[in-house]
């Protein structure tokens, strides 16, 4: 028998590891909402503030997720990954310190960048494995990012449980350590790309913007809704991501596309991505503070760390279903039909959260019935916005719904924060019941908001002639494959990249007209099964 070659081990390797740090994220997005009451107890911190360890490792995955995309567009994706390792490394050791809550929000900021890891992980599979490896790496990274965080919150609310707060902390830094030894071995040199600059001026603003409006949502109620220093901050807050979105619009190599949402159905997506992740959080959020409240509150069940996070366990199962649903509707159904039934199904599970919260059973089935609406909205929305979009500007398109998703969870974290302490009595440390009925009556509107104006955008596409060829691409079957993405409270992890990565290619898998192996034109998100077969042929 011949010998294996060190590049032949090397390839074999290669779908683990990236499998590795897609459980990474799993595991850093489950550092976050269970722990939120025992951070405000170790550190005695109010738990709107500790609701700050969540929404900042949000907020700069938002910024790190197109900025690691761009710094590894060309030749440096091997040393973009090893360097944020190393920066989530950092971030878990110093998380793990006892410290100080200060050094905790430090600490899980870092962690923020391992956020910008799956597209790359992705991209790296795509380029690095034969076609049909390719596609069965990138369903399986959809799928890891998915059941990672249903493993994720259990077993980091045993550790905090049995071993105490940092125990969390100190797991991830050592699955963060093991996962850096083995990219060092394994992760391959990307193919050979010219470098594109880094759009720093665009990551300041957005950085700067989008921190600004979330410290409006977390100091409103200790400062005055309308006291001259939040109008300030908001006023400056909203100058500066408006400077963001010109300066996007003029330079020559922008941190995100924007000029990609001016299609109709692109937009929809991106809204309801948006949307989605403000929803997600804000449910999440609450249910994670409302299980642990001592039963004397006159609500809550005073349930542990351990059963927090299995409470959290039937949201990423079920959307990993509705990813698998999803695939299957859409051999005959449009995927823009389904978009709206995607919110149907998550205003109907803060319905059931609003009446039904009495009851553990009742918060059981809540989650589950958000994990169906929540992964069909993140299954769907990447085909949406590969039909809608360039091939050449795939990856770019993908990148901006991972920034406006990590948005969406940064924000809604905030926004839960802010209607409970809002619903805190002075000298009290608990909010009222009213308070968590009114975050899920909150949600409900938004999620009725976004499927009549998804609605309304869709329906206004449909009555446009059909676009030309050169505004679209073809559509790889690897597109269905993305599934929820790191859809749970982290989802979890949230990171639903979808099969597009963030190098600026193709990230769906799809060829430009011009290498003769796939057809230039895409059917289009409102195309049925027979259509898109016949483009693939």
């Amino acid at each position: 028998m011949p010998p294996i070659s060190t590049s032949s081990r090397r390839q074999r390797a290669l779908v683990p590891v990236l499998v590795s740090l897609g459980m990474l994220v799993a595991i850093i997005s489950s550092l976050g909402a269970p722990l939120i009451p025992t951070i405000a107890d170790v550190d005695h911190v109010s738990v709107s503030g500790a609701q700050w360890s969540l929404t900042v490792t949000m907020l700069v995955g938002a910024v790190a997720t197109p900025a690691m995309g761009r710094l590894g567009d060309g030749p440096h994706r091997r040393k973009v990954i090893l360097t944020g390792l190393v920066v989530v490394l950092l971030g878990s050791l110093l998380a793990a310190l006892p410290l100080g809550f200060a050094c905790l929000i430090v600490g899980r900021a870092l962690q923020g960048a391992g956020m910008g890891l799956v597209p790359l992980a992705i991209a790296t599979a795509r380029d690095s494995l034969p076609p049909e490896r390719a596609r069965s790496a990138l369903a399986t990274l959809s799928l890891t990012t998915a059941a990672g965080v249903g493993l994720g919150y259990p077993v980091t609310g045993l550790l905090a449980e049995y071993l105490g707060m940092y125990a969390g902390f100190w797991f991830a830094a050592i699955a963060t350590a093991l996962a850096l030894v083995a990219a060092v071995l394994v992760i391959p040199v990307p193919p050979s790309r010219p470098a594109r600059p880094m759009d720093i001026p665009g990551a300041v603003l957005l950085a700067l913007g989008m921190s600004g409006l979330l410290f409006t949502l977390s100091q409103g109620e200790h400062w005055g809704w309308g006291s001259a220093r939040l109008l300030v901050l908001v006023a400056v807050s909203v100058f500066l991501l408006g400077g963001w979105v010109l300066h996007e619009l003029r330079t020559e190599h922008p941190l995100v596309e924007l000029r990609l949402v001016r299609d109709r159905v692109v937009l929809a997506a991106h809204l309801t991505t948006l949307m989605g992740g403000v929803g997600m959080y804000l449910l999440i959020s609450s249910v994670t503070r409302y299980v642990q409240t001592p039963t004397d509150a006159g609500y809550g069940f005073g349930a542990s760390i351990v059963v927090t996070g299995l409470v959290l366990v039937p949201f990423s199962v079920a959307s990993l279903v509705a990813g698998r649903v999803v695939r299957l509707l859409a051999r005959t159904q449009p995927l823009a039909r389904l978009l709206p039934l995607s919110c149907v199904i998550s205003l109907v599970s803060m319905l059931t959260f609003v009446f039904a919260r009495g009851a553990l059973w009742g918060v059981f089935v809540t989650m589950a019935v958000a994990g169906l609406g929540v992964g069909f909205n993140f299954a769907i929305t990447p085909g949406l916005i590969v039909g809608g979009v360039p091939a050449h500007e795939t990856g770019s398109a993908m990148s901006f719904n991972q920034v406006v998703k990590y948005i969406g969870y940064s924000a809604g974290s905030a926004l839960s924060a802010m209607v409970l302490q809002a619903a805190t009595a002075p000298g009290r440390s608990l909010p009222s019941g009213d308070g968590y009925r009114t975050t899920g009556l909150l949600g409900s509107g938004v999620w009725a908001a976004t499927a009549v104006v998804g609605l309304i955008l869709l329906r206004s596409f449909a009555r446009t002639p059909s676009r030309t060829a050169g505004s679209t691409v073809a559509m790889s079957p690897a597109v269905g494959t993305g599934g929820p993405g790191t859809s749970s409270g982290s989802d979890g992890s949230g990171t639903s990249s979808g099969p597009g990565g963030s190098d600026g290619s193709d990230g769906s898998g799809a060829s430009d007209s011009s290498d003769g192996s796939v057809s230039g034109r895409n059917p289009g998100p409102g195309a049925t099964a027979e259509t898109r077969a016949e483009v693939e042929r």
